[in-house]
């Protein structure tokens, strides 16, 4: 019974040898799924993250010139409807002036008296006058308060236009927390991995090239501007996003941009590469960044969360074009 006994114990053993192979499997990739991305793992997937959010800040950029906008065009109905309220006032008690002094004259013969003729005709075509008098007030009346139906209608929709761009920029704000947190995330593991966060720069401490006219002043600014930490949707002077950045470098020198790249494309002319000068702008992913061009092959500008201004390459990224301001 013993000897009969070994044969089943090794079949039975041999039987579990491919469950026990699979467990062991299981372990090893649940081991390697859980091991902590490389360095260079989490600088592709920062600088994946980065560009995420920065596409996000950009269409919360846009949003906000068109906030803009939509509250100029409301404040501008607003500073309206007084001045079509008081015409139509105006209008209103003249033609009431005109009705009582019909009143009190006591019709025609009254009437004749006050113009001061006692010819029947001539008192008809008074008459006809005062009544022309009074039915163009009453237009104006109506004008101006057909006016200012359809100003109070505009502003209406415009309010309704804002509380809907209003709520747009609220969504791309919980998500550019979102992509925050994640980067967040990605930075600590970067931490433990190279000992650093960020990749900030401090302030520029050398030549600032001499340049002149308008361009000379806004270079000077973006040198200057080095080291200021990137900060989402910021024009300055603590923070800058890229489109942040050549906004207030331009306002520098008197110019004013849209905080946008994409209406910095539109603002700009066209140029070749080989036509770059000094404060030019070059745009990158898809219009989704740009910086300005300091000369020598480089560029200024404010990269991304965790990191701030700097001079780069023109060729960090593939540039999409390139523009002139003016």
């Amino acid at each position: 019974m013993r000897h009969r006994g070994i044969p089943r114990l090794r079949a039975t053993l041999r039987s579990l040898i491919p469950a026990g192979a699979l467990c062991i499997g299981i372990l090893v990739s649940t081991t390697a799924a859980h091991a902590e991305p490389t360095v260079a793992e989490l600088e592709q997937q920062i600088s994946e993250k980065s560009h995420d959010l920065e596409l996000v800040v950009e269409q919360y950029n846009k949003l906000n010139e068109q906030l803009a906008a939509t509250q100029a065009e409301i404040t501008n109905l607003q500073s309206a409807l007084p001045t079509l309220e008081q015409r139509a006032a105006q209008a209103q008690e003249r033609v009431g002036d005109i009705a009582q002094t019909a009143y009190q004259t006591g019709g025609i013969n009254g009437l004749s008296a006050l113009l001061g003729g006692n010819d029947g005709r001539a008192a008809l075509e008074r008459l006809g006058t005062l009544s022309q008098l009074a039915h163009a007030q009453q237009e104006q009346i109506n004008a101006a308060r057909e006016t200012a139906a359809k100003h109070e209608t505009a502003r209406k929709a415009l309010e309704q236009r804002r509380a809907d761009e209003q709520a747009r920029a609220q969504l791309l704000d919980n998500q550019r927390k979102g992509i925050e947190a994640e980067l967040d995330q990605l930075n600590q593991l970067k931490l433990r991995a190279r000992g650093t966060t960020t990749n900030r720069t401090g302030a520029y401490t050398g030549k600032i090239p001499q340049i002149s006219g308008q361009a000379g002043a806004v270079v000077a600014f973006a040198y200057n501007a080095i080291g200021t930490p990137y900060v989402w949707a910021a024009d300055g002077p603590d923070g800058y996003d890229c489109s942040g950045l050549t906004k207030a470098a331009w306002a520098a020198a008197g110019v004013s941009l849209a905080h946008y790249t994409v209406t910095q494309w539109e603002q700009t002319t066209r140029i070749s590469r080989a036509d770059l000068q000094p404060g030019d702008l070059v745009f990158y992913s898809g219009l989704g960044h740009v910086a300005l061009y300091v000369g020598d092959g480089q560029v200024i500008h404010a990269p991304t969360f965790g990191e701030s201004v700097k001079l780069s390459s023109v060729d960090m990224m593939t540039p999409y074009g390139y523009g002139r301001v003016g």
